[in-house]
């Protein structure tokens, strides 16, 4: 899960699906835990019988390792971590940079580290990485979301 380096920065996100049951995501966040596995953000929805949970952590290839070990469907998916103004209209203003290029947004979900606020985004509309580029948009990578993360 590395990134190539080109274009625009992106992360990884785990999609770890899960049955809606009691304990389910409590179990699976344990083990995280347990591993030493730092998790920035988190997105549940539930669907009848099953759970959808996205995640940002700091060492996803691991993460998925580690589920993937225990039974647990993962998923990896490239999505943007983008510091944002945290001000009235910040997300409008980035919103619209995106549309402005012809990209898709299919969720988004935040996430506060120490002195941020950090949206994640999950954008479609190929070629992302010019289109990122045409509108100037620059993630964050996962080692400046880790340090961010880690900052005091």
């Amino acid at each position: 899960m590395k990134t190539s380096g080109k274009g625009a920065k992106m992360i990884y996100q785990l999609t770890l699906f899960l049955p809606n049951e009691p304990g389910c995501l409590a179990r699976a966040s344990s083990m995280l835990g347990d591993h030493g596995i730092q998790v920035y953000a988190i997105m549940v929805s539930s669907m009848n019988e099953a759970a959808i949970v996205r995640l940002i952590c700091d060492d996803p290839e691991r993460a998925s390792q580690l589920l993937s070990e225990q039974g647990y469907h993962t998923m990896a998916t490239r999505v943007l971590a983008l510091e944002v103004l945290n001000r009235p209209g910040g997300l409008a203003r980035l919103l619209q940079r995106l549309a402005s290029v012809d990209l898709n947004v299919e969720y988004v979900y935040c996430c506060t580290l120490p002195g941020s606020a950090v949206d994640i985004i999950a954008v479609s509309g190929d070629p992302i990485d010019i289109k990122l580029n045409q509108a100037g948009i620059v993630g964050l990578s996962q080692d400046e979301l880790v340090e961010l993360g880690e900052a005091t």
